[in-house]
């Protein structure tokens, strides 16, 4: 999975396509990730202790990682992800667009 914590990521298909986030945590067993903002549900939550109270809370569902794109840094645009190795053997992500660096 070439996607990682702390991404920038446009959603591709579903319910919220179009619509930008971090990458919150990555599932690479399951083959998802969690973007901070998006794919949203409603969960009824019992309350637990004496500080947390129960009701309903919003929580952001996993989404396929084949349903996001990563967003460039040099570009801006969502863009797939190839790698480089540099001259001293560190092997870095590139852009596919602009060839640059994804930092």
């Amino acid at each position: 999975m070439k996607i990682r914590k702390g991404d920038r990521v446009q959603v591709l298909s579903g319910k919220d396509r179009g619509k930008t986030g971090t990458v919150t945590r990555a599932i690479p067993a399951a083959d998802k990730v969690i973007v901070d903002g998006v794919n949203v549900a409603k969960k009824h939550q019992k309350p637990t202790s004496q500080a947390n109270t129960g009701g309903i809370i919003d929580k952001e569902m996993p989404i396929r990682v084949a349903n996001v794109a990563i967003i460039c840094n040099n570009c801006g645009k969502p863009t797939r992800i190839g790698h480089r190795f540099e001259p001293d053997g560190t092997k870095v992500r590139i852009c596919r667009k602009c060839e640059g660096d994804l930092a």
